[in-house]
């Protein structure tokens, strides 16, 4: 499978090397406004490639798109001091329109895999632009922010988090959702486990992990100025589960024709997901408090889409 990426940004580059170096794709294609920034990325990885797998790396225009069986978005500007975050929104909508026109040129049977922040805005924008089906528009959605919550969940517990069952839904951001509710290890819930544990699980606990989770990026930003090895191996596992048709299940971001009475909004929910994108939503279980909150954020997301006019 061929794989592009636009913007060889910090996203995109530690996309490209997560893929080379769990060996997802066959050819992988760096395309960015800055030539000589996608070469330098495509020489440094490639100088990678002895030590991991023989995946074979270009660096090029829009027309290199050509063949592409995912193309991962993780192109857009950064917020500038006072700008509000609608026209934030604004300015990544006006680059989107530029970047999807010229990648459906290229391209037009690829998936699109979008990275850029704010993400479920931007997922619902390249989803109308491209004029493709919603099931072929992804999002990396709170696919990180759900490995957060059960690696936090399995150190609590002092078990492996591939162990912990817990899924964060709606925005990637400040109004994410917590499923506390369904949560549980090895089929065991949660505070059976806890009891059966004799490890405290009350609700400044509780507390402390959604805080841990919700705030994780402002905390990697204040010390580094971003976040991007955890959405590169995000964006790579995506990419494996789309290349080899697992239908694996992922909380991941797409347009979907309703939730909590919101209509045509895209948010994270557990998606079933393989090589023609999405194959289906579950219906994720939860309890009414979290319904109520989960309505909430797609009801701010679809605020911020109308505002933009898409």
């Amino acid at each position: 499978m061929k794989i592009g990426i636009v913007g060889a940004g910090h996203v995109g580059a530690t996309a490209a090397y997560s893929l080379v170096l769990k060996g997802v794709g066959t050819e992988i294609v760096l395309v960015d406004r800055d030539p000589d920034l996608a070469d330098a990325h495509r020489m440094d990885i490639l100088h990678a490639t002895p030590f991991s797998h023989p995946v074979r790396l270009y660096a090029g225009g829009f027309d290199a798109l050509a063949g592409c069986s995912l193309v991962i978005l993780a192109a857009g500007v950064g917020q500038q001091p006072g700008e509000t975050r609608m026209q934030l929104l604004a300015r990544n909508a006006a680059v989107f329109e530029t970047l999807v026109s010229q990648i459906m040129r290229y391209a037009s049977n690829a998936i699109l895999l979008v990275a850029t922040n704010p993400l479920d805005v931007m997922t619902q924008v390249a989803t109308k632009l491209s004029g493709l089906p919603a099931a072929r528009v992804l999002g990396s959605g709170t696919i990180l922010d759900t490995a957060r919550f059960r690696s936090l969940l399995g150190e609590r517990f002092g078990v492996s988090p591939n162990s912990v069952h817990a899924q964060v839904l709606g925005e990637h951001g400040d109004s994410e959702v917590l499923i506390w509710s369904a949560a549980h290890v090895a089929g065991v819930p949660l505070r059976q486990f806890s009891e059966a544990c004799g490890v405290p699980f009350d609700a400044p606990v509780r507390a402390e992990i959604d805080d841990a989770v919700r705030k994780a990026a402002y905390r990697i930003i204040a010390g580094k100025g971003a976040t991007y090895y955890g959405v590169g191996a995000a964006l790579a596992r995506l990419a494996r589960a789309i290349l080899h048709d697992e239908r694996a299940v992922f909380t991941a971001c797409a347009v979907t024709p309703e939730i909590g009475g919101v209509r045509d909004v895209a948010l994270s929910l557990p998606l079933v997901i393989g090589r023609e994108g999405v194959h289906r939503q579950i219906p994720p279980q939860m309890d009414e408090a979290e319904a109520n909150a989960l309505a909430s954020s797609a009801r701010m997301i679809r605020q911020c889409v109308t505002e933009l006019g898409y």
